[in-house]
């Protein structure tokens, strides 16, 4: 079963919008190539931006939506904050919780669904739940050609072969356009609680990885500056016995919500100050390490996410320094947000893998006329 879309290659002469991307695309060539832009709020991250902007806005809007089906299907620019709206209607929502970010410059707000998907970003409960990836069920994209592909389905067992649909989260566009894109989506769970716990990181992190071996609700958990917020979600009787059996602290609901939003979209007091001191001339790093990992020792503002398995930093110290810590401890690092990118955006590849990132590239856009640049240079 293959996506039954309003943007199929054969209905393209009746659709200008679409006219327009391919004829831009067909018009590109490695003198002048095109970067991908939806709402924007997302061009600090990644490498420098390149090329003439080839504009999502106009593909918007929900093309099918079966709540029972537990499905959703979503032209890429439609903005994030519509399809939550329409899925909040119904009780249900992306459990995954794409960050909702602004852009300073334009007023953008909360980011479009092929940004989501290109970006491959994920929230607090991105530990409990999975992320992006595990919730595209098919896309239909627009390569280097100008040819329009569609990939995958609206139900998960429809995968044969190679998931290319899932392959475009994290992609950075350097892949092609997402033009539409089928989605999972689950029903809000009917109980929540917050409970606080005053312990040091390194407790914090003991604590959280025993508790991911008990049968409890866990959604999503954040460490910072001696206290450990924990979030349960679930159904009413497991979220009440988990209160009960964990102790801690309750949160007043508005206050956790708040704490919550703030994480999910970088506008709570960690994210706040990272924000100023990368105007300073600091760097935020994302490092992405085993759960079980203890604290990593680099001085700086340290905010803990995702059971211990995700750890920011704010620090002025050089990238090798903070990669060879995340590579000692079984991760990566990933500069975030800095004014000065030189050291690399993204963790280097090992040989194999960088080969199969340009094979990729040169299958799905030989001319190197998307985002160049964007994930690794030269891609």
């Amino acid at each position: 079963m293959t996506l039954n879309l309003p943007v199929q290659v054969d209905d393209v002469a009746h659709n200008p919008v679409m006219r327009r991307l391919i004829d831009q695309v067909r018009s590109a060539d490695a003198t002048a190539p095109l970067a991908i832009r939806g709402a924007n709020t997302k061009h600090f991250y990644g490498e420098a931006i390149v090329g003439d902007p080839l504009d999502m806005a106009g593909l918007a809007g929900i093309s099918s939506y079966e709540p029972t089906e537990l499905v959703v299907t979503a032209r890429a620019g439609t903005p994030l904050a519509e399809l939550e709206a329409v899925l909040a209607d119904k009780g249900q929502c992306l459990p995954f919780e794409p960050p909702r970010l602004t852009h300073a410059g334009t007023g953008a707000d909360g980011g479009t669904v092929g940004g989501m998907v290109a970006a491959g970003l994920a929230g607090p409960s991105r530990a409990a739940v999975g992320g992006v990836r595990d919730y595209v069920l098919g896309a239909t994209l627009l390569n280097g050609q100008g040819e329009l592909l569609s990939f995958g389905g609206q139900v998960m067992k429809n995968v044969a072969g190679y998931d290319v649909s899932r392959l475009l989260a994290g992609s950075m566009g350097i892949l092609g356009v997402i033009c539409e894109v089928s989605l999972k989506v689950l029903p809000v769970p009917p109980a929540e609680a917050t409970l606080a716990f005053t312990l040091d990181e390194a407790s914090a992190i003991r604590r959280l990885n025993d508790w991911g071996g008990q049968p409890l609700p866990l959604n999503a958990s954040a460490w910072r500056d001696g206290h450990l917020y924990l979030r349960l979600r679930g159904a009413r009787a497991a979220v009440a016995d988990a209160c009960r059996r964990l102790g801690g602290d309750g949160v007043e609901p508005e206050v956790a919500q708040a704490l919550w939003n703030g994480l999910r979209d970088h506008t709570g007091t960690f994210h706040t100050r990272a924000l100023e001191a990368v105007e300073a001339g600091q760097s935020l790093w994302r490092l992405s390490v085993p759960a079980i990992a203890p604290p990593l020792g680099l001085p700086g503002e340290v905010l803990v996410e995702h059971g211990g398995a995700q750890r920011w930093l704010v620090a002025s110290l050089p990238a090798a320094e903070v990669r060879e810590a995340a590579t000692r401890a079984g991760g990566h690092a990933t500069l975030f947000r800095a004014l000065d990118k030189s050291p690399g955006v993204f963790a280097p590849l090992a040989p194999p893998l960088e080969r199969l990132h340009r094979q990729l590239k040169q299958a799905f856009d030989p001319r190197g006329v998307f985002n160049r640049g964007r994930l690794y240079p030269g891609l």
